[in-house]
């Protein structure tokens, strides 16, 4: 019975995209949800370094299109397996460096494995999931994703709360989590044939342009609240690393219940719906986020920004849909580097903004977010090869 039960496991795509997501999750959440203290509290930094920083953590991202160059000598899952104990590494490396210069490497170490990994997992879900289960189980790997997420947050609330663990600690535990769960994955998962053979040269085609637009808004957007957001509660309300991992704790638990009924919603009532409901939440939240005086007020903003990105699997369901089922991974390669354009010039420069005025920096995201509204105008009510805009006439059968 253990046999059969592993054997379905390690024999199963689903399986895979579970574990690639878990693994991605345990790593970059206990980076993300340190960082802002850890910078502040024993490097030091100011929110022009912090911007610098993040600007060099998504240069690979930018880079993310040479997946399909590495694809070419490497097959997709073993890449996954090196991706996922590079992120694993530089992780586990970041507490020792807490110098501008050490933070900067260990996060573009950290990085490269992170946006590679996180392309295949795109990649692969597509390719992997029937378009009518799509926005179900890209809800549930949102789901794990949380609980995962919830489950980092603990055991750092514990080891910083009541263990007194330093930083450097904490990163090399998580962070050496994810290294050996990707030499076990490489090991034991079955290795898994292309049904569809996939392109392996990189084209932007006209046939995307809506999807590779929304896809830009949604890089540069999601920088402001990545970056921005989690340091406005440490800068300007002084959110010690306790409060901010209670936080983080709620969103996860709020996103295990949420993310699998956005599914079904989509499901429902379509991408085009979900699109708009997202960006006008999100113009909202960012135009408060720009004048809030309350402490609790910015938490709540925080979450509700955090649940608003849920609904982002939308955009996934939209392209595979619109997009010809061997193109799914070199368009979702381009994809990410299209989504990192802002991304690399955005955080240090909106870092300078921030030293003048940090509401105005909110502003501009309420803009972009504006921007992808009036886009989402443009999504069909059921987009398919051939009616990917509603700028185009569809081909009835």
């Amino acid at each position: 019975m253990k046999k059969d039960f592993f054997t379905r496991i390690f024999t199963s795509k689903e399986a895979l995209l579970y574990v690639m997501t878990i693994s991605m999750v345990v790593s970059f959440s206990a980076w993300m949800s340190l960082l802002n203290n850890f910078t502040v509290e024993v490097a030091s930094f100011n929110g022009s370094q912090i911007g610098i920083l993040q600007s060099l953590r998504e240069i690979p991202g930018l880079l993310a299109f040479t997946v399909i160059l590495v694809l070419a000598f490497i097959a997709q899952q073993r890449l996954v397996y090196l991706s996922i104990m590079l992120l694993g590494l530089g992780t586990a490396a970041t507490g020792f460096s807490p110098t501008p210069i050490g933070l900067y490497i260990t996060t573009v170490i950290m990085s490269i494995g992170f946006h590679y990994l996180e392309t295949l997992n795109q990649s692969l879900s597509l390719q992997w999931i029937e378009k009518e289960r799509a926005p179900i189980v890209l809800g549930k790997l949102s789901a794990v994703k949380s609980f995962a997420g919830l489950l980092v947050f603990i055991l750092i609330y514990i080891l910083m709360n009541y263990l007194a663990l330093e930083y450097k600690y904490v990163y090399l535990i998580f962070g050496g989590f994810s290294f050996i769960l990707g030499i076990f994955a490489w090991y034991l998962f079955t290795h898994f044939k292309e049904a569809i053979i996939q392109e392996r040269k990189l084209r932007i085609k006209k046939e995307y342009w809506l999807f590779y637009a929304l896809t830009f808004l949604a890089g540069a957007r999601r920088q402001i609240f990545v970056v921005f957001a989690g340091f406005l509660l440490v800068e300007k309300f002084g959110v010690d690393i306790h409060n901010m991992i209670i936080l983080l704790f709620a969103n996860s638990i709020l996103n295990m219940y949420i993310a699998p009924k956005i599914g079904k919603f989509i499901v429902s009532f379509g991408e085009r719906i979900t699109l708009k409901i997202e960006y006008v939440g999100l113009i909202l939240v960012f135009v408060s986020y720009a004048y809030v005086d309350s402490v609790y007020v910015a938490f709540a903003l925080y979450i509700i920004d955090h649940l608003l990105f849920s609904m982002a699997i939308a955009l996934k369901t939209y392209f595979q849909k619109i997009a010809n089922p061997s193109d799914i991974s070199s368009a979702s390669a381009v994809s990410f580097t299209i989504n990192h354009m802002a991304a690399v010039f955005l955080p240090a420069l909106l870092g300078l903004v921030w030293l003048q005025s940090s509401s105005l920096v909110f502003i501009i995201g309420a803009i972009i977010a504006m921007g992808s509204l009036v886009l989402s105008f443009f999504v069909p009510l059921n987009p398919e090869i051939g009616y990917e805009t509603t700028l185009k006439q569809r081909i009835k059968n």
